[in-house]
């Protein structure tokens, strides 16, 4: 018989019990005794029985509601693409009662992390997507998910002793020896590189952008050590209008910089200024495939967008929960996502979406 076609009817004739019994011990429900389970068990082994865990959800019948705490962001933004991949696993598994709610906090703001995760809580939540702030500041928050046994996805920066369920992004250091491989194949003959942050209190926005940092640097001093690499910080305080000034003053006081590079989503912040200042010698490299980057590829001021596929780790991470939680099945603890060179020649082909 096949395994598949196992019905519990044969299961309780191969036992010796009742059909009721065999269900109760399925679905681990009291009122069976010892023997009886001990019979069940057996026979469960010799028939090499395997659950339709997608089936036996589907006729429990429950709901369930995932919270994801992301930063706070702007539309056409990184995160804005994570969300999308969350809402739209939830609509593809809409059979099985799943949705996602967002809960939002300031990245330089510990305290809207605070409240964030406090809100959360309150929420009862079946899993959690988290975005995490500072290592001691997350921990508190998924102690209290181990404490209460709340499944939980680490996304974009990977902090292993947080022991979370599974990991969503790249491997940061990585991504950033291979930005700087990639941008020396057309500025290696260079003297110096701009290197533009944005920084508030002299810190950056998230753990990933400087472990992507701290890997260029480690290709630059072993390959390139004489190249000068020189930083400009558009701050994130700094209303975008004033951008414009700080990047015309940069570009007059160093008119030997070509090549810029920055390891966030802005990279549109240099490319805009590049195209109406009409300085056509001069481009950027940066991350994300969001549309004002797309727009500054095809016109020519970014040289290279690196994607990291956002809307597929929004998606990923529902699904993995959705495996945990809803079928039992185990998940993978650590995703690496894809690291993927753009340039104006394959940037049509991109695609964000993604099914599972």
């Amino acid at each position: 018989m096949a395994k598949e076609n196992i019905r519990i009817k044969d299961i309780a004739e191969r036992a010796g019990v009742s059909v009721g019994t065999v269900d109760r011990v399925l679905h681990s429900r009291p009122n069976v005794s010892k023997k009886a389970l001990e019979k069940v068990n057996k026979a469960l082994a010799e028939m090499d029985y395997k659950p339709n865990m997608y089936a036996s959800a589907l006729a429990y019948n429950k709901t369930y509601t995932f919270y994801c705490l992301l930063p706070k962001h702007e539309s056409e933004a990184y995160w804005e693409e994570i969300e999308e991949g969350c809402v739209a696993a939830c609509e593809h598994r809409r059979d099985f009662g799943i949705s996602v709610e967002f809960i939002y906090y300031r990245r330089f703001d510990l305290k809207t992390f605070e409240k964030a995760t406090a809100d959360c809580m309150k929420q009862q939540p079946d899993g959690v997507i988290v975005v995490p702030a500072t290592l001691e500041l997350t921990r508190k928050f998924t102690d209290q998910l181990h404490e209460q046994q709340i499944p939980f996805i680490l996304l974009d920066s990977y902090m292993p002793d947080l022991r979370p369920l599974s990991f969503y992004g790249q491997d940061s250091f990585q991504s950033g020896y291979f930005a700087a491989r990639m941008l020396m194949l057309i500025a290696g003959k260079e003297k110096e590189i701009m290197l533009m942050k944005q920084m508030r209190d002299g810190n950056v926005a998230s753990k990933q952008q400087e472990n992507r940092e701290t890997g260029f640097r480690h290709y630059m001093r072993d390959h390139f050590p004489d190249i000068k690499i020189i930083e400009v910080n558009l701050p994130l305080d700094e209303k975008p209008e004033n951008y414009d000034k700080i990047l015309e003053q940069f570009f007059k006081e160093h008119p030997l910089v070509h090549h810029c590079i920055t390891f966030n989503s802005k990279a549109h912040l240099v490319g805009e200024f590049l195209l109406h200042s009409n300085r056509r010698d001069i481009q950027i490299m940066g991350y994300d495939m969001v549309p004002k980057n797309e727009v500054c590829v095809r016109e020519g001021s970014i040289s290279f967008l690196i994607a990291q596929h956002a809307y597929r780790q929004g998606y990923s991470c529902i699904e993995s929960l959705f495996e945990a939680i809803v079928l039992k099945k185990k998940v993978n603890p650590v995703n690496y996502m894809p690291i993927e060179l753009l340039t104006r020649e394959n940037v049509e082909f991109y695609r964000r979406t993604y099914r599972g």
